[in-house]
Parts: structure tokens; sequence; C-alpha cells
């Protein structure tokens, strides 16, 4: 059966033509107008600050004051916290739009009793705090959020958002020019770790399943498995899966306590997770897929590559501001956390475990890490 739930987000003209002007706006706020903050302190805060102290700031936290007072970037903080709320805004018309036609369709899938993989939905898991009462990027709601019994309004403006960021930087929905999907990751891990030919794959905190998807049409004899805390996210994830013909299991499942047997998966991954989670959560989770992880498996990684010790002054000040006023409330503790120390006290031995950066075209650069598990 298929219903073209993966079609069901479509913005009309209108509504499309807003959210390119929010893609648009996005685009400057984030480029142009952060790099004159960085000839700002260039040309000005830096000159001063050695002035006074004979040295350049050593960290975000003594640099911070330096910016505060200046028009400059207040414009840009302003610019960025009222373009967020047009990311919501527009996308949201869209959501309200389309919500009751995509949850019929998604009630349709659920009650096929030809479905190629499952779904296991758990409505008494306990989120763990501070992430069950935060609202990731100043998302509405949350990712939790539920309207009613087996809403999609979450999972439909998260999705919506994906697709506005996928139009403004200029990427196509197209295989190869999905820069963070399943296809990506998996020529990554064939690259690194050329003998890799997975049998079961486990994708923690898999939000939508895009990734999920995309490892499955990569490795499609594998056995393949997607969780995240979000009821709303895996039910939204279980009808991509089916609509797109793949067999593939989503579970709403804490990732630092999963349930899964011992040794039971040769792949684990995860994207852009770890910095939307904090410390002892992090260590909580790398211990799990230490447990999880068959001999020879692979644990990979990919996330955000803004290590203090990898970006500028300004740059830091600017992340630091996202996490004080724009929904990322854990990206500082994540980038500030030794990686390689995390996967150690995990139990991954030293020549297991890796940290690296991988270059992503221009300026950009993700952050790989993990372990390949010793047979």
């Amino acid at each position: 059966m298929t219903t073209a739930f993966t079609k069901t987000y479509k913005p009309n003209k209108d509504e499309a033509s807003r959210q390119a002007f929010v893609g648009s706006l996005k685009k400057y706020v984030n480029g142009k107008l952060e790099q004159q903050i960085h000839a700002l302190y260039e040309d000005k805060l830096l000159p001063k600050y050695l002035e006074q102290h004979g040295k350049p700031p050593a960290s975000r936290d003594e640099a911070k004051s330096l910016f505060e007072k200046e028009h400059l970037y207040q414009l840009w903080g302003s610019a960025v916290y009222t373009s967020q709320d047009l990311l919501w805004e527009t996308v949201g018309d869209t959501v309200d739009r389309i919500l009751e036609h995509a949850e019929e369709k998604a009630k349709a899938i659920d009650n096929n009793d030809k479905k190629l993989g499952s779904l296991t939905l758990n409505p008494d898991l306990v989120l763990p705090e501070p992430i069950g009462s935060t609202e990731i990027h100043r998302q509405p709601g949350g990712y939790f959020f539920d309207s009613e019994k087996n809403g999609l309004t979450a999972p439909l403006l998260y999705y919506g958002t994906i697709q506005l960021y996928t139009a403004a930087k200029g990427f196509s929905s197209g295989k190869t020019k999905d820069t963070f999907g399943g296809h990506a990751m998996a020529q990554l891990i064939t690259q690194r770790f050329p003998d890799t030919q997975p049998t079961r794959i486990l994708d923690l905190g898999c939000g939508i399943g895009a990734l999920t998807r995309g490892l499955k049409e990569y490795w499609p004899e594998a056995e393949v498995h997607g969780l995240d805390l979000s009821g709303p996210f895996m039910r939204c994830a279980h009808a991509m899966a089916e609509d797109s013909q793949l067999s593939l299991h989503f579970h709403q499942l804490d990732a630092a306590d999963t349930g899964f047997e011992d040794n039971s998966f040769d792949l684990i991954v995860s994207q852009i997770l770890f910095h939307e989670t904090w410390d002892e959560k992090l260590l909580e989770i790398m211990q799990e897929v230490k447990r999880l992880i068959a001999p020879g498996g692979v644990f990979f990684n990919i996330d955000v590559p803004y290590q203090p010790n990898r970006i500028d002054i300004p740059s830091q000040v600017t992340n630091d501001w996202q996490v004080v006023n724009n929904g990322e409330p854990f990206w500082t503790g994540f980038v500030d956390t030794d990686i390689d120390a995390a996967l150690a006290t995990a139990g991954f031995d030293e020549q297991e475990r890796f940290t690296d950066y991988q270059a992503a075209g221009g300026n950009n650069s993700y952050f790989l890490f993990g372990a390949q598990v010793n047979s």
C-alpha cells in the first residue's frame, strides 16, 4: 500500500515564498552578518582588549563582555532570535494546514496488516530531565508535544524545518546531495572501516528516521532499528519507512537504557545526538553502547565541530549566545567535553576509539567519534 505519506508536507505557493524568505534571512544572519562581527572583533574589540590586558582573551567567558554593548552584536542577536520565530511560524502554517490529512494517512498505515517493519511505543516512558522539558531549537512544545493521542504536530514541524534548511543551503533531496543522510554516513563508515558489513544496525536518537532509512537503503540486507524518546517522532518515522517500502523497526526508548540484549548490534550510530544531551547522559549512553556492541562492531557518530580549540573567539561567543538564547542548552557542554576521555570512561580501549574531523566542503566539517570494538 502506497499512501505518499512522505510527500504530505508540501507548502503551497504562498507558504513556500515565506519559507524561502526565512531561509534567506537565516543564511544572511548566520553568514554575512556574523562575518561582520568577526571583523568588528579583529578591528576594534581585540586591539582594545590587548591594550588593556597585554594579551588576547583566552576564552568566550573572558570575551563576552566585549561584545555585549556593541550595537552590531545586539542587532545580530535580535535577527537570529527573530528569524527563529519566523521559522516556526512559517513552517507552522503549513503543518496546521496539512495536519489532519497527514494523521489520516499515518492511521491508514498503522491499520495496514501487511506492514514491513514495526513500531514499539512506550507511553509510560519517563522522559529524563532536563530533556523532557526542553524546547530544543525553541521548537514550540518541543520534540514530545502531542496535541492529541497519536498526533504528528511535533515531527511535522521538525520535518518542515529540515526542508527549509535544505532548500536554503542549496541541497536537493536526492541521495547524493543529502550531506547528513544515511548514505553519506555509510560512505564515511566504509571509508574508515572498509571491512564493515553490518547485519544489525541501531540508530540512536533517530528522530523522524531519515538517517535510518538511508542506512537501510545502503545495507538492504541488514536488520535496522531506530530509537528515540519521542513517541510522535517514532510514529512519524514508522509511517515514512512503511511508505518508502522499507523494513525498519522503531522504538520509543531511552538511548541510555534500551533493554536490548548484550552484544546485539554490530553497527551503532548517531547523528547530532550528543550535543542535544548533557554530560551525565552522554556517558550513560556511551556505557549502554559498550554493552550493546558486538565484538568487531563499530560505534560511529557525527556531531557539531565547534570545540573551542578549533574555533576563534567570535565564533565561541556567538555559539554561546545560541546556547543561552536560542534553544541549544546542551551545545556548550558537549563541545567542552573531552570525548576521547568519555569513550575511555565508558570502557572503550585506546586502540579502539577515535575522534576526528571530516571536511564537508567549503569551510564546513563534521566531528566524527566512536570506536571499533576489538574482535
